[in-house]
């Protein structure tokens, strides 16, 4: 009898290691677009020299390792899951093999000091002017910057969990909130029609480069600077309204 049992509960274990490799492998299956679109918009944010097969290759991984560790009970949806996974697989690449050449950093360097000095709003024909660089690689550079602070943030900040807090239950900071919704409205009817729309195309509407070209009739490479001149036009104009 205890032999039988022991069969029993080893092929009930046996099928249960199956079933939950074929799951993961469905999940796998089911999502792999799912990577190309959360690189996709990484992209958006990173100069345009990044190897993009490279970072699809760490966010397959990400994707692989969300699979492997899901668990349904915790309420999650698995999309939501294994984009902070694949986001944190990036970011885990990025750190390793830093895309920032010595010469971009040079021109960094330049813009960086360039802000410091012109009074606000600074604006990027005004950057361009200051250090004599195309506009177009000052956008580059205004990339950099904000990757350079994008993954500052991601080491402090756990991106492969999900985190989910309540804000319903704190007054001030439901407040807070809606404040800044406000200040962000105003921000966004400041800026030019066409960043405007970019902005909201990859925000709202969840759109990547590719397709907001499809839609305005633009090159990618136009509208990842279309979209990084509306985020430090909009960062300027935050500067302007609460710090000038």
């Amino acid at each position: 009898m205890k032999q039988r049992n022991d069969a029993m509960k080893s092929a009930a274990k046996a099928y249960e290691d199956v079933s939950r490799q074929t799951r993961r492998d469905e999940l796998i299956l089911e999502h792999l677009p799912l990577v190309r679109h959360t690189v996709g918009r990484l992209l958006a944010q990173l100069p345009r020299s990044v190897d993009a097969e490279n970072l699809e290759a760490a966010g397959m991984l990400g994707l692989v390792e969300a699979a492997a560790k899901f668990d349904p009970q915790r309420g999650v949806k698995f999309e939501t899951f294994a984009t902070y996974r694949i986001r944190g697989a990036v970011f885990d690449e990025l750190r390793r093999n830093s895309p920032l050449s010595q010469h971009l950093l040079e021109k960094v360097g330049k813009v960086r000091q360039a802000y410091r000095e012109l009074p606000p709003p600074v604006t990027v024909e005004a950057l361009a002017a200051a250090t004599g660089l195309a506009a177009e690689d000052v956008a580059d550079c205004l990339t950099a910057l904000r990757m350079t602070r994008m993954l500052s943030w991601e080491d402090v900040s756990d991106a492969r969990q999900p985190q989910h807090r309540d804000a319903a239950g704190r007054p001030e900071e439901a407040a807070s909130l809606e404040e800044q919704k406000q200040h962000l409205a105003i921000g966004l009817t400041e800026l030019p029609e066409r960043q405007r729309l970019v902005l909201t195309l990859y925000y709202l509407e969840n759109l990547r480069l590719k397709e907001i070209g499809q839609v305005l009739g633009l090159s990618e490479s136009r509208v990842s600077r279309l979209l990084n001149e509306a985020l430090f036009n909009l960062g300027e104009f935050f500067r302007m309204r609460f710090d000038g």
